[in-house]
């Protein structure tokens, strides 16, 4: 479609009393988000000034037919990068018509865990690597009918340059789109894969880190679709011979920060590999894609067997060798696959280190959907 032809009906004056909030929320696959818009009568200036809305929780694989309307509750609102201010968006979570939680709602987990541990100031730090498709499910900048590209994979980490990138365009308008909505944005690079790149979300305090990672993957697929391009958070979206797609959890808490933190982060570390097992089945919608990813190559660990390291990149667990050194500081979980849910990691983390908490009950993983 002619974005020409949209101009015109773009710059139509609005009634002052009217705005436009877009409701984003997680569908049935556990990755994917839906959204719709709602008028309203002014600008929410916080969440509870957005109201509850309600959708058709069966056309989104949440919820049965005889029984499909579904609740969304606003949790946090943000500057809309595509229509600008005064419009926004209002990210949801969603409830079943009985009150519960929808089976890939999993903030309520989080989010309790961060309040009953509030007083270790938890931070998260997240690292989402993502694929650029183009339209015929192929790699962007790949060459047609199933090639690979001709250069060494070494030069496409943070490269330069046509022969070695692809798709910078969509990287520079998702990063100014996110900085406008005022997420705790951080940075970008490319990264190993030809048309693979990253984003960083925080270090933020509590569940933001994860309310404002699902909201850079919503603004990241509008700017895709602009560009008529596919975002694919897939763990091995090529195949065994290329390399993966994961989201580092960078993660610390008061005690990790104070003087003398190290000791904790080691303490913590070891219930990291009692509990390896369990974290693998949640680290990514599809668990056996993670396991392709997690084979001991392109600097990853093996997902049987945990491991930790100092500086080292193809352990489970990193600790920055700067921590090591002043003696406190975070450490980074490097298994979760890069269509994991950050509240589900961001709890487990929490729980496991920190001890569990009232009426945080994680649910059942959902079953694997189709790659997206």
């Amino acid at each position: 479609m002619d974005k020409k032809v949209l101009d015109r009906y773009l710059r139509l004056p609005i009634p002052f009393n009217k705005i436009l909030a877009t409701y984003i929320w997680i569908d049935g696959s556990g990755i994917n988000l839906r959204s719709k818009d709602r008028v309203l009568p002014c600008m929410p200036l916080a969440v509870d000034q957005a109201p509850f809305w309600g959708f058709d929780g069966s056309s989104t694989g949440l919820a049965r037919t005889e029984n499909s309307d579904t609740k969304l509750k606003p949790v946090r609102v943000y500057k809309d990068p595509f229509r600008c201010e005064p419009h926004v968006l209002v990210l949801c979570e969603v409830f079943l018509p009985d009150g519960k939680p929808a089976l890939t709602n999993h903030r309520s987990y989080c989010n309790a865990l961060c309040e009953h541990h509030a007083q270790e100031d938890p931070w998260f730090g997240l690292e989402q690597e993502y694929t650029m498709l183009d339209v015929d499910g192929w790699g962007l900048g790949w060459p047609k009918g199933g090639g690979f590209p001709a250069v060494k994979y070494d030069f496409s980490y943070c490269g330069v340059g046509a022969k070695y990138i692809a798709g910078r365009d969509i990287v520079e308008a998702h990063a100014r789109s996110c900085l406008y909505s005022e997420l705790d944005f951080e940075g970008t690079n490319a990264e190993v894969m030809h048309a693979s790149w990253e984003w960083q979300i925080g270090a933020s305090q509590g569940v933001k880190a994860a309310d404002d990672l699902w909201t850079s993957r919503y603004i990241m697929a509008r700017v895709a679709e602009d560009h008529g391009v596919q975002i694919s958070y897939h763990p091995k979206p090529i195949g065994m011979q290329h390399p993966g797609i994961g989201m580092h959890h960078n993660f610390s808490t008061k005690t990790m920060r104070d003087d003398g933190g190290y000791k904790f982060i080691q303490e913590c570390i070891k219930k990291l590999e009692t509990n390896h097992q369990k974290h693998m089945e949640y680290y990514s919608v599809d668990p056996e894609g993670n396991r392709m990813r997690l084979s001991g190559r392109f600097e990853t660990a093996h997902h049987d067997c945990f491991s930790y390291g100092v500086a080292n990149r193809s352990a489970s667990i990193r600790i920055q060798r700067s921590v090591e050194k002043e003696g406190k500081g975070y450490f980074e979980d490097r298994r979760p696959a890069g269509d994991c849910d950050p509240y589900v990691v961001c709890g487990l983390l929490l729980e496991t280190c920190l001890g569990s908490a009232p009426g945080a009950c994680l649910q059942a993983r959902p079953k694997p959907t189709k790659p997206c």
